[in-house]
């Protein structure tokens, strides 16, 4: 099938998860044998950050503005198996109109910010969505299962709302025996959302382990933020050393959004990473994230600095392996890019059977 995917960002994972996540996606897509062709808008913040400029899996193009995609793509938009829209592509609502006017095929909107989203539709900001719109699109494939996609179906009027989780390319991540530089290591960008708990979490427990090594990677952090000693700051890491990162830490840390904390049931992409690096995770607590991985088997649970001392503490050096085998176990199960592609295509044809 031919699945056209207009999206934030392929090219740049500056400041964003959305391109790791299009990147493992569309990748395998591809090799179940569909063509993809992902359409960017081409802006100045990207543009000087593109960590991959021609993917070798779609067909890539960007453009400028709005006119330029409505006039050099109805053609192909029309004629398209499937037309997915992505949350915070500029001037959303206006590309999904005209998308559900256009497309003759699937019309789908990926959310891949679903708590944030929602968190919008209750203000009344309709940056890239609105409530006519998700009744329009068949198919809202959500980044937050559980009871999110009930209420989207039933406060929304959403006729299809399926989960659609991030997901990890293990040819890319995978463990690797890697000097262990850190004791416990943080990626993400700066949110001030997160701050408290990265600075409870990491940056505290930094200050009472001062015989451990720490590390935070990860853009737009402010410069006045007050890093303990043996807290190492890099301010932007490409997804091309996230592996390595990974595996030069004994533990790595997950610090989850407060609106996705709210709606449950909402993985991230570095949660995935991590684990199919086999590297024990610490994570704060959600919803759902006992379905994801079995907690103390699978995942560590930290809602303070003496709990994550607690779990290093605790936990000997073969049982901390095991932690890490264990999730990358589940990961190769459930969360990689090939069965997540599988999922998207199930869904598609779902939609066209029942159309």
């Amino acid at each position: 099938m031919k699945y056209i995917v207009i999206g934030l960002s392929i090219t740049s994972s500056w400041g964003n998860d959305h391109a790791t996540t299009f990147r493992a996606l569309l990748k395998e897509l591809t090799a179940l044998g569909n063509e993809v062709l992902f359409l960017e808008k081409d802006v100045p913040w990207y543009a000087g950050h593109r960590d991959m400029p021609n993917p070798d899996f779609c067909r890539l193009r960007l453009y400028e503005t709005n006119e330029e995609l409505k006039t050099r793509y109805a053609n192909e938009v029309a004629k398209a198996d499937a037309v997915i829209v992505g949350s915070f592509v500029p001037q959303g609502v206006e590309i999904g109109n005209w998308v559900i006017e256009t497309a003759r095929g699937v019309t789908a909107f990926y959310d891949l910010d679903t708590p944030v989203t929602l968190e919008k539709l209750r203000n009344e900001n309709y940056e890239y969505i609105n409530e006519e719109l998700i009744k329009k699109y068949q198919l809202y494939l959500s980044f937050s299962g559980g009871r999110v996609l009930d209420y989207l179906e039933e406060h929304y009027d959403s006729p299809n709302a399926k989960a659609l989780y991030c997901s990890v390319d293990t040819n890319l991540y995978f463990p690797e025996d890697h000097e262990k530089k850190w004791q416990m290591g943080y990626l993400g960008t700066y949110s001030d959302d997160r701050q408290a708990s990265v600075e409870e979490l990491l940056n505290e427990t930094a200050k009472q382990k001062k015989d451990m090594k720490f590390i935070v990677a990860g853009p737009q952090y402010p410069e006045d933020i007050q890093w303990a000693e043996n807290v190492e700051r890099i301010d932007h890491l490409p997804p091309s050393e996230h592996r390595r990162f990974y595996n030069s830490q004994r533990y790595t840390l997950n610090i989850t959004q407060q609106d996705m904390i709210r709606a449950g049931y909402s993985p991230t992409a570095r949660l995935f990473e991590a684990a199919a690096c086999g590297v024990p995770i610490i994570s704060d607590f959600w919803n759902g994230i006992d379905s994801i991985f079995e907690i103390n088997k699978e995942i560590l649970i930290a809602g303070s600095s003496s709990d994550a001392i607690e779990c290093f503490d605790s936990i000997d050096e073969e049982e901390r392996k095991l932690i890490g085998q264990r999730a990358r176990q589940k990961v190769l199960k459930y969360h990689t890019s090939r069965a997540r592609a599988q999922q998207l295509e199930s869904y598609v044809e779902e939609v066209m059977e029942k159309s």
